[in-house]
């Protein structure tokens, strides 16, 4: 969040305007027809009472502020005067948190009074990797609890990398008795309790999503805990749960679900069951099949299962993922639903380029694509060839150890540049690339917003010339005007960062490891780079220099995390000292004191509140 607008130079409109009665300088209020009348001096006639102009224009602005949906217009809509600044927060039902300690609750629900969705963000994007020390923050407890009393008439909820606790979710269930949609991204905290919860109190629910979320497992039957009646429920992911589910229970929820159109289902649900479901609900859009291979004890019934029939009833299917145990030979069940998916998730499928060709020649409207590397550059080239309106493509590895030969490489990854001409993201993992790959890439497909190459092994070179990747990057940020996001790997210099600082004006979102020569691939980055929002840095020779090139750019970041690098607890006090409303954290990953020459993570956010009240022993906030 930006500046406070209260405590800026307003416009001149506040309180200053003339009145609309020469007259009287007196507020008047319209009444009857809203038109002024004049009154006889025997005081037969009747005053209708003209509207004090800020009211007027208020009213006004209401009306019109409801049209813009877009988070960037509305901030820019605040930022106005006084009058659009109070307007704006009255008419705001959406309210979006990008950092959970930005802002506290008690100044954002104060702000806006009439919220129905709330998305919060928690822990920077590192905390996937690892690289963020356990029960670091980013509690739900104070947001629920605020929210509960500001918002009583809250719907949805979105919560992305945010430690969530059963109790969290039982207020949540208790205090929004018209709550519908629930997302938990990447969370953490909570169990198979608070989902029962959930599911048991939240009679209007309509979304009850789980994405790459732990979720502890209490013994408690869940499914079981839905209204017996028809429910709501138009979503429910649950493939992240690690545990069993009552399969009977989640039958019947499928049955009187009728509006159900997204279902995604755990590893715990057999081919065999995924069957019974669909037969029951033909009318799903996105389906995650499960483990997609046969339960314990009944390999030979599952075999012997009409899917193929199942998938060509389901006729709307225009989204399909799951197959975290595929059992191969029930792939060509799929085929039926190939020519309307314009999403496929193969990222748990260890399948082979020629178990994927028979799938993919017939996804011709396919746009968003992930898969495993198992395809090999061959399965790569199918994708090419077939899949002409793809749009995003990402790319995981099998095995992500440094040391091993992988399975794609630069091959593959041109002939998506050359047959997907409409890319607009990629994520691709591999072992080995080179320049003139990355280079067809920018020019191939100009349009692309997001551009993440992770070459796995350190400091990696271009294998066939061995020279740095740096003209690769280059080319991207040349060619690609549109890009916005981007993350670097290989073998690169202070070059590399030189060709983003000039180009990638649009860049918001830089991720960075193992890479540069000096402090002046940073520099060249905080100083040429006006829209970077989010900087993530691991590993790389950056020290106490480099990070006081960016003074005049750090108000206007979300965050700056580096870690391993090359900062003294010193050069970060200075920082801190500097910009007083930037909260410097010092993070020891050990979870001990810090108390070696350079510090281990660096976690620097703006906020309007200063520093937060839930620090742990591991964190000194400079």
């Amino acid at each position: 969040m930006g500046e406070d607008p209260s405590s800026s130079q307003m416009s001149e409109d506040d309180d200053r305007s003339p009145p609309l009665d020469p007259i009287s300088n007196k507020a008047r209020n319209c009444s009857g027809s809203g038109c002024p009348s004049s009154s006889s001096s025997g005081g037969g006639g009747t005053d209708y009472i003209i509207p004090y102009p800020d009211q007027v224009l208020e009213n006004v602005l209401e009306n019109v502020l409801c049209f813009l949906t877009a988070r960037q217009d509305r901030n820019a809509a605040s930022l106005v005067c006084k009058s659009w600044y109070r307007a704006e927060a009255l008419t705001r039902s959406e309210l979006f948190i990008g950092n959970c300690y930005a802002v506290s609750p008690r100044r954002a629900t104060a702000r806006f009074s009439r919220v129905r969705a709330v998305s919060i963000k928690g822990k920077p994007r590192f905390a996937d990797f690892n690289l963020m020390p356990a029960h670091w923050g980013a509690h739900f407890g104070p947001w629920v609890s605020a929210m509960a009393k500001a918002y009583p008439w809250l719907e949805k909820v979105y919560l992305k990398r945010m430690s969530v606790t059963d109790d969290d979710l039982a207020l949540l269930a208790e205090a929004f008795p018209g709550f519908k949609d629930l997302v938990l991204v990447c969370c953490d905290g909570f169990g198979t309790s608070g989902l029962a919860v959930v599911a048991s109190k939240c009679r209007q629910l309509r979304v009850l999503d789980l994405i790459d979320s732990e979720v502890m497992d209490d013994d408690v039957d869940w499914i079981c805990c839905f209204p017996e009646s028809q429910t709501c429920l138009e979503s429910l992911m649950f493939d992240c749960v690690e545990c069993h589910v009552n399969f009977e229970a989640l039958e019947r929820l499928v049955i009187r679900s009728t509006s159900l159109k997204k279902l995604r289902l755990n590893r715990y649900v057999s081919i065999g069951q995924l069957h019974r479901l669909m037969v029951r609900a033909p009318q799903l859009t996105h389906l995650g099949t499960g483990s997609f291979s046969s339960s314990e004890g009944n390999a030979q019934g599952d075999q012997e299962l009409d899917c193929v029939s199942a998938f060509a009833a389901c006729k709307s299917i225009v989204c399909l993922s799951g197959f975290k145990e595929i059992f191969v030979d029930q792939l060509p069940a799929i085929y039926p639903v190939c020519a309307n998916l314009t999403n496929l998730n193969f990222s748990y499928a260890n399948i082979s380029a020629e178990q994927l060709k028979p799938v993919i020649r017939n996804c011709h409207k396919l746009q968003t694509f992930w898969v495993l590397d198992s395809v090999c550059d061959e399965g790569l080239k199918a994708v090419a060839a077939t899949c002409k309106e793809l749009r995003e493509l990402r790319v995981f590895p099998v095995d992500p150890r440094e040391d091993i030969e992988g399975p794609v490489s630069e091959i593959g990854f041109q002939a998506i540049s050359e047959g997907c001409r409409k890319l607009q993201s990629i994520l691709y993992f591999c072992q080995r690339m080179t320049n003139e790959a990355v280079k067809a890439m920018s020019k191939n497909c100009p349009d692309l917003v997001v551009f993440r190459l992770c070459i796995m092994g350190r400091h990696r070179p271009d294998h066939v010339t061995g020279e740095s990747m740096d003209e690769g990057f280059g080319a991207i940020v040349m060619n690609c005007k549109k890009l916005t996001r981007l993350a670097v790997s290989g073998l690169l210099t202070d070059q590399a960062f030189s060709y983003i600082g000039q180009y990638g004006k649009l860049v918001r979102t830089l991720s960075v490891a193992f890479a540069g020569d000096s402090d002046m691939a940073l520099q060249y980055l905080l100083e040429g780079c006006p829209k970077l929002q989010k900087l993530e840095i691991r590993d790389s020779p950056f020290g106490d220099s480099a990070l006081r090139s960016g003074l005049h750019h750090y108000y206007n970041m979300r965050f700056l995390w580096m870690s391993s690098c090359l900062l003294t607890p010193q050069g970060c006090r200075d920082i801190a000292r500097a910009l007083p409303r930037l909260v410097v954290e010092v993070i020891n990953s050990d979870q001990q004191v810090e108390t070696g020459e350079y510090v281990d993570i660096l976690y620097m956010y703006r906020s309007l509140d200063g520093q937060r009240d839930d620090i742990p022993k591991f964190v000194d906030i400079l």
